[in-house]
């Protein structure tokens, strides 16, 4: 953590309405835009285990002590982990003033100031998981919550709940998979921080090693192992890799591990057998496996922190301090007179999930246990030890390297014990019917597979996969990618690949869509379109025209302005593509995927509906295939008489549109007579629907005028709108001259029942 070697890394801010992803600084955490209220406002910072989320927030503590964000008078840090341990109860005044800090004079005057000015007080809870357990989360029930002793969980369910403190500023963090959004009912603003970029790999790498003869060779023995170098967009594990790697080069080796449970059984020799003599090594081997055991009842828990004297004896306590596999903190007194009470907390995730995978391969009560069951791929519920997320790859990684000197040290198994569970494992792979599982836990194995670096496995696992593969909402991170583009490579199948929402960065995109076998892929169209241009600007145009060639939009939905905006964007690279077409001599450079878009969604909602619809009857012109546009949302979209004539504007350009559904749109008389105009340039469309808008009798009418003219239309849906007999007659009188025309639906309250019966009775095209 050392302030010379640390970064200063890319927050991004995760809007829950358009998922937009922007970089923004720390000046802008609290910046809530629209809110004006001055109820409790609430901050999440998500990010997975190992981002530096907890740097951030000693970051924030030290920026406001240097006076920035002056708004706030008084920060307080919690970290839940160690706070959680903590049985006694607490009124807010020691929460605040004696749990956290404690003031040497005025307390009672600091605390009355304090609930006066609940505005000018921020709250940190860093790591909300260690605050709940998968059961339950309690609910402050006091009558004074501010004044009554409660659990500490009851104190911040009080501060979620807005009972204690009203007015101020909660900032959480928190795991992008953890409970939060259970707990807390509105969060005003989400930041995710997503790690590393490549250069900003290079750059931690780079300063890490800055006063060491190494510098030179160290980034670049680092890059060469692209799988620990794509693991270095993770801040802690980037501090790993550069620790072995210096310990590497001191040793005069000239290569680094291969896998990441390489990297953590190399750190753990490192650490101790370069300290220890023959007659510690027994000592230390046996602490190393009762730390591992705490480790794993502590992680079967969900925990990471343990009141030190409670679980751990004086030796294996010590064993764990000198070697730093653990940190000791003190817990706070309620008097001066009271014992000091002490704990210790895992100095890193990794090395708790390290340690459970040691536990269960090798202590004895486990050694003739199946240890298939902790990799979970075939249960349909949720995973029992997803919060040891790094266990299962280390579990299977650790079975195929006992071989290794120091493995074998650690281990009294003998050859046929561990080639027992190699089988084993085999037995279970080969049995999983890889085309079921879902895309999470194929992630999951994949990632388990490669650990192993055994042939037989990951080609079994490679041709297996299906064609289509789609890792549509699963987050892929920069050594999954290396992972799925590694097996990928080792098949000789074609894929489909759908990438959507998968927060896959430009390179990883850029090395799996430059696969021979991957034939077409499904990505957002931001990130997209930046690696066309990147493509462009670095002259690559073989793979620039060949991932477009590969690139799938059909179908398309937009939900967000950002969705409009992007294809808008994606449209103006036709523009480019044709400048490239010139440069590069190529025969013909146009995105397929424009041309071939069919149908398209249209789904944002009331607020933005005909914003966005003004926004996208611009760029329509541009998708020659359209035949199905779909302007019907759960939300309604709300477009309007106004969004209605501005799409009816470029009717005459949709010469392939066969459906039309602009159901649910507030669209009256006027809209109609508007749409009325322009329908019969639509020479291909087959089916309209007008259901549930507030349509007329006169706007029923000018939709009679033309239907004659529609020569294309077989079904026309008018039913819950404000038509009466008068516009049901006019319609019914306009179908007698239409015998292309299949099906009239035009149900609607206002029509009565009799003069419906009859008109079905006079033409049966008409529904009842």
């Amino acid at each position: 953590k050392n302030s010379a070697k640390a970064m200063q890394k890319e927050l991004i801010t995760c809007s829950l309405q358009e998922k937009e992803k922007t970089a923004i600084d720390r000046s802008q955490l609290f910046q809530i835009p629209q809110r004006k209220d001055l109820e409790t406002r609430v901050i999440v910072v998500l990010g997975k285990a190992g981002m530096g989320k907890s740097i951030l927030v000693q970051k924030i503590c030290q920026d406001w002590s240097n006076g920035e964000f002056s708004q706030f008078e008084f920060v307080f840090w919690f970290d839940c982990k160690q706070i959680s341990l903590s049985e006694k109860l607490y009124s807010l005044k020691e929460l605040l003033l004696e749990f956290f800090v404690k003031p040497r004079e005025g307390s009672n005057d600091i605390f009355e100031y304090i609930l006066q000015n609940p505005a000018k007080v921020l709250l940190i809870f860093d790591g909300f998981k260690g605050l709940h357990d998968h059961e339950n989360f309690p609910r402050c029930s006091a009558s004074q919550p501010e004044k009554d002793l409660c659990s500490i969980k009851e104190l911040l369910s009080g501060l979620i709940q807005k009972k204690i403190l009203n007015g101020c500023t909660l900032l959480f963090t928190a795991r992008p998979k953890d409970k939060l959004y259970q707990y807390v009912s509105k969060v005003d603003k989400t930041i995710e921080i997503v790690g590393f970029s490549p250069q900003q790999r290079e750059l931690y790498i780079t300063r890490y090693f800055e006063e060491s003869p190494y510098c030179d060779s160290a980034l670049k023995l680092i890059k060469e192992c692209e799988y620990l170098f794509s693991h270095c967009y993770s801040p802690v594990m980037c501090r790993f890799v550069c620790f072995l790697c210096e310990a590497v080069l001191e040793m005069g080796e000239k290569s680094l591990p291969s896998t990441l449970t390489e990297v953590f059984l190399k750190f753990f020799q490192q650490k101790i057998m370069l300290m220890q003599t023959d007659v510690t090594a027994t000592q230390n081997q046996e602490s190393l496996d009762a730390l591992a055991r705490v480790a794993w009842c502590l992680g079967e828990r969900h925990q990471s922190a343990m009141k030190s004297d409670l679980v751990l004896s004086k030796e294996v306590k010590e064993f764990a301090l000198k070697y730093g596999f653990v940190l000791p903190f003190a817990f706070p007194r309620h008097s001066d007179s009271e014992e000091e009470e002490f704990g210790s907390i895992f100095s890193d995730f990794v090395i708790q999930n390290f340690l459970c995978a040691l536990h269960l391969l090798l202590a004895e009560e486990r050694k003739d246990k199946n240890l298939t069951k902790y990799l979970s791929f075939l249960s349909k519920k949720k995973k029992p030890y997803n919060w040891l997320d790094l266990m299962p790859r280390f579990l299977v990684g650790l079975m195929f390297l006992q071989d290794v000197p120091y493995f074998c040290s650690l281990s009294n198994e003998d050859a046929k014990q561990s080639a027992k569970k190699q089988k084993t494992l085999l037995k279970y792979i080969r049995r999983l019917q890889i085309n079921t599982l879902c895309p999470e836990r194929l992630l999951e194995l994949l990632c388990c597979v490669y650990e192993t670096q055994d042939n037989y496995l990951l080609q079994h696992v490679a041709l297996r996969l299906e064609p289509d593969l789609s890792f549509l909402g699963i987050v892929l991170t920069p050594p999954d990618v290396h992972v799925l583009l590694s097996i990928l490579k080792r098949s000789r199948k074609e894929f489909s690949l759908d990438l959507r929402n998968s927060s896959i960065d430009v390179q990883g995109l850029q090395a799996l869509v430059s696969l021979r076998n991957v034939t077409s892929f499904r990505a957002p169209l931001s990130d997209t379109v930046r690696l066309w241009k990147s493509l462009e600007q670095t002259k690559d145009y073989e793979l620039l025209k060949a991932s477009t060639e590969k690139f799938v939009l059909d179908p398309f939905k937009a939900k967000t302005m950002k969705d409009i905006s992007d294809l808008s964007d994606l449209v103006e690279m036709q523009e480019m593509m044709n400048c490239v077409q010139e440069a590069s001599g190529c025969s013909s450079c146009e995105i397929p995927a424009i041309r071939n878009l069919r149908k398209l969604e249209f789904a944002l909602g009331p607020a933005c509906g005909l914003q966005g619809l003004q926004k996208l009857v611009k760029i329509l012109a541009a998708f020659p295939s359209l035949q199905h546009l779909d302007l019907d949302a759960l939300s309604e979209n709300g477009i309007g008489d106004e969004g209605a004539k501005s799409l009816s504007e470029v009717f005459p350009t949709l010469t392939s549109l066969e459906t039309l559904n602009l159901s649910q749109n507030k669209i009256t008389d006027l809209g109609a007579e508007n749409l009325a105009t322009a329908l019969p340039s639509l020479s291909s469309l087959k089916t309209l629907s007008l259901y549930n808008n507030n349509i007329c009798d006169f706007g029923a009418e000018n939709l009679a005028k033309v239907l004659p003219a529609m020569t294309s239309l077989r079904v026309l849906d008018v039913q819950y709108n404000k038509i009466t007999g008068v516009g049901a007659q006019q319609l019914t009188d306009s179908l007698r001259k239409c015998p292309h025309i299949k099906n009239l639906v035009m149900w609607n309250p206002t029509i009565p029942y009799g003069v419906l019966e009859h008109l079905h009775q006079l033409d049966s095209r008409i529904s009842v």
